[in-house]
């Protein structure tokens, strides 16, 4: 697509800048006063409040329910999990006073809650009719982060973190794996952004889990994103927490638990799979503005009241919106192509005269004539949006195919990040000593054990040694 709007930088020369001029000339965040963190201006807000209403129609469907755990973690409780607090320690954000009183203990900032839902679990669970508990909460969490970038990595983030408590392992498996099944299809159908989907490995997985699971996603600069994880903890925190249930049999049974979460670093990967040297580019489901409604010549009698008709003919359906500012009709196209508004419908006293409108593709940039008359014009609408997920979707999919290559050493490993860069599949033993080799080599991480399992070589990229492990590898943001 030609390129429209000026002041941002090109994709394919400068892709970190790219990405900070869209977050800013899209109007989604802004940096704040407040160093590693942002400010969500309305319309990126709008996007993750889409994403927030479609996962969390997702999780209630499933019997999941929605709380809300305090802020602040008095640091006896985040100490008492080693391997947590190993895992976070370095992010921890405290609180030492209040008002001018120096606390008697300190208050850790949340970077999660396991710990806050550990210190409930044990006194809310005493009998097998106390179990499951499918909570989920949605929340901002801090880090302190020492490199950070808007949606990407910011001290200070949004996001939803599922807490759940089961009588037996094969339930908190279970459920893990169901989670990642509903954050997939979150992500193909509704941000038409396609993934790999597997196990971390060890020396990946979250800090205190049995095993963590994943979905990653390919950006356009061929950069990996762990696009969200859940964990299984198993009944290891019950044991630290002493969280135990009566079951049937009127025994004592440690819960096993699961925890699971995705963040506002959504925004990020829909800009960086989805956007053009236009701008942002928004799949239909989570774009706050679905269709823009541009008159033309709008000083003309009776345009800008039949644009307005049109508006308030569509916004029975979708979510819509009338320019009706004062800007040259140019000026707006570029500024909604910049905004990612998936449909732009021009309407002008030619097309009043011929009872028509003409509907522009922020995908494709194809212009279609519509006829105003019935409902043709709600039906291609619909027909559109559908057509430009679709698009959106199928287009990122032969990107990510393009882009994952194969590699049997670790040399070919490293050339393939140097001059193409994307996810490369390698055999690995499973040994920790190989991945440290595969980081230090060719600065690349193991992105996941993929659930679909092919078979490359028949031994391990770095050592030889035979195994039937198939790894995904890449450089991540």
């Amino acid at each position: 697509m030609e390129k429209r709007v000026e002041n941002i930088a090109d994709m394919n020369k400068d892709f970190p800048q790219w990405y900070t001029d869209v977050v800013r000339k899209a109007e989604l965040a802004e940096y704040a006063e407040t160093g590693g963190c942002i400010i969500f201006k309305p319309y990126g807000y709008a996007i993750w409040e889409l994403i927030q209403k479609s996962l969390d129609s997702r999780l209630k469907a499933t019997g999941h329910e929605n709380v809300y755990m305090p802020m602040l973690i008095p640091e006896h409780l985040l100490q008492m999990e080693k391997d947590h607090i190993e895992g976070f320690a370095p992010e921890v954000a405290w609180v030492t006073h209040g008002g001018q009183d120096e606390l008697q203990e300190r208050l850790c900032i949340r970077p999660t809650s396991e710990v806050l839902f550990c210190s409930y679990y044990a006194n809310a669970i005493k009998s097998y009719r106390d179990l499951p508990k499918l909570y989920n909460q949605w929340c901002s969490v801090m880090r302190w982060e020492k490199t950070t970038r808007p949606f990407l990595r910011t001290r200070e983030f949004l996001w939803q973190e599922g807490h759940t408590a089961h009588a037996t392992a094969e339930e908190s498996l279970a459920e893990a794996l169901q989670i990642l099944g509903i954050y997939s299809n979150l992500a193909e159908e509704t941000l038409a952004m396609p993934y790999i989907k597997g196990k971390k490995t060890e020396r990946e997985k979250f800090a205190g889990a049995l095993a963590s699971y994943t979905f990653e996603s390919l950006m356009h600069d061929g950069k990996a994103l762990q696009s969200g994880t859940t964990h299984d903890f198993g009944d290891k925190f019950a044991r630290v927490f002493n969280i135990q249930y009566l079951d049937k049999d009127n025994k004592l049974q440690y819960i096993h638990q699961s925890s699971w979460g995705v963040t506002t670093r959504l925004i990020g990967a829909l800009i960086m799979v989805h956007g053009d040297n236009n701008g942002l580019v928004l799949p239909p489901g989570v774009a706050p503005v679905q269709v823009v409604v541009v008159p033309v010549a709008s000083h003309k009698e009776g345009v800008t009241e039949k644009a307005e008709t049109l508006r308030k003919r569509l916004a029975a359906q979708f979510r819509c919106k009338l320019d009706d500012t004062d800007k040259k009709p140019g000026w707006k196209f570029a500024e909604h192509e910049m905004k990612g508004v998936p449909i732009r419908i021009e309407i002008g006293p030619k097309d009043i005269e011929e009872g028509k409108c003409v509907l522009a593709r922020r995908d494709t940039g194809e212009k279609i004539p519509v006829n105003l008359e019935d409902n043709a014009l709600e039906e291609t609408v619909a027909q559109v949006l559908e057509s430009i997920r679709i698009n959106l979707y199928e287009k990122a999919k032969k990107r990510m195919d393009e882009r994952t290559f194969e590699a049997t050493d670790v040399p070919a490993l490293k050339s393939i990040l140097d001059t193409t860069p994307g996810f490369v599949k390698a055999m690995w033993c499973g040994d920790d000593a190989c991945e440290v080799k595969i980081k230090e080599d060719a600065t690349a991480t193991s992105r996941c054990i993929p659930f679909d399992q092919e078979k490359i070589s028949d031994s391990c990229v770095v050592c030889g040694k035979p195994t039937e492990t198939m790894v995904v590898w890449g450089r991540a943001y």
